[in-house]
Order: C-alpha cells, then sequence, then structure tokens
C-alpha cells in the first residue's frame, strides 16, 4: 500500500485530530489489505502462503470489529457503511 493511500485512509477514519491507531482506523487499513490480497488470491490461487496471511488479516479485522461492535456500536455501524463491508 501507498503511503498516501494509507494517509488518506487515516484521514478519513480517524475520530480526532491526532489519531492514527484507533479500531476505526486499523479496521479502514486492514480493509485495504485485505481487498489488494483477495485480487492477488484471484490471479495466484495456489500462492498459500498468501492465502494464509490473508485468513490471518481477517481475523484480525473481525476481532476488532468485534470488539467495536461491544464497546460503541453507533461507531461500529457508521464504520461498516463507510467501508461497505456488510450486504
Amino acid at each position: 500500500m501507498e503511503k498516501e493511500r494509507k494517509q488518506s485512509l487515516i484521514e478519513g477514519n480517524r475520530v480526532h485530530a491526532t489519531d492514527s491507531g484507533s479500531a476505526e482506523v486499523q479496521v479502514a487499513i486492514l480493509t485495504e489489505r485485505i481487498r489488494s490480497l483477495t485480487e492477488h488470491m484471484k490471479a495466484h490461487s495456489k500462492d498459500f502462503h498468501s492465502q494464509r496471511g490473508l485468513l490471518m488479516l481477517i481475523g484480525r479485522r473481525r476481532r476488532l470489529l468485534g470488539y467495536l461492535n461491544r464497546t460503541d456500536v453507533q461507531r461500529y455501524r457508521s464504520l461498516i457503511a463507510r467501508l461497505s463491508l456488510r450486504k
């Protein structure tokens, strides 16, 4: 992921001005990485090392979303809508 793309994700999802590590920012960055790895896996279906990495990223994002859902449902719902994760 390019530095500019990561910075734009942080700016678009941060809670306050100096925020760079809140759950929303982490989920947004993980979502971007998951989407890029998904495209890689479409072209290289037998790359099992990347497949394991993808599954680990999905699990980490799922845990962060669960934490956000437990602590603040409103922030969870707005993040889900903003990143269009659920259908």
